[in-house]
């Protein structure tokens, strides 16, 4: 049985109590995409991309909490140690509940991109990373109850944390050079 207290229930409690039948899943994918297709990090462009989700202008605890969901991604994305948690069902919940929500985290995702991207060409690393998104978002139903769509499921949650880094350092590569700290 799943944690009821875990955020990405509460986050969907909340969602669907304010009438907005949709994935937080799917709504952390769409900001993180948007977000690492060079969106910034303005509250009112990214509540609008929200509501066009949501089917509605969210009602104020949905817009607070969207507000905060911004400021955790502001946070991970811009923080030396650049450690991004994906918004998805914990880890009792049963695998295959996790694996859609897994895809809808990458639906999300691409669409946030391609909302925001710019024409700027992409390297062929950032090709590849929304080529497997695209892949991992149509697999949903690949994973079978076992240790080994287990042990699947983990390795695709591990590169997902790792992936959005890469197209957002890129993305921010036009915008100002990148320091990197020499080692000594």
């Amino acid at each position: 049985m799943p944690i009821q207290n875990s955020p990405y229930h509460a986050f969907a409690t909340l969602l669907n109590s304010s009438g907005h039948p949709v994935s937080p899943a799917e709504l952390h994918g769409l900001l993180l995409g948007r977000s690492c297709a060079g969106a910034g990090f303005e509250i009112e462009p990214w509540l609008i991309d929200a509501a066009e989700l949501l089917g509605a202008a969210p009602a104020d605890n949905v817009r607070q909490a969207l507000i905060g969901l911004q400021e955790m991604v502001k946070g991970e994305l811009t923080s030396d140690d650049m450690t991004v948690v994906l918004l998805l069902p914990s880890d009792d919940a049963p695998l295959g509940e996790r694996a859609i929500a897994l895809g809808e985290w990458c639906q999300g995702f691409l669409a946030g991109f391609g909302l925001t991207a710019r024409d700027t060409a992409l390297s062929t690393e950032a090709m590849e990373v929304l080529q497997d998104l695209a892949a991992i978002a149509q697999v949903q139903d690949a994973l079978e109850e076992s240790d080994d769509g287990e042990n699947d499921y983990m390795e695709v949650m591990e590169y997902l944390r790792v992936a959005p880094l890469l197209l957002f350092t890129e993305s921010a590569k036009g915008s100002e050079p990148v320091v990197k700290p020499s080692i000594h």
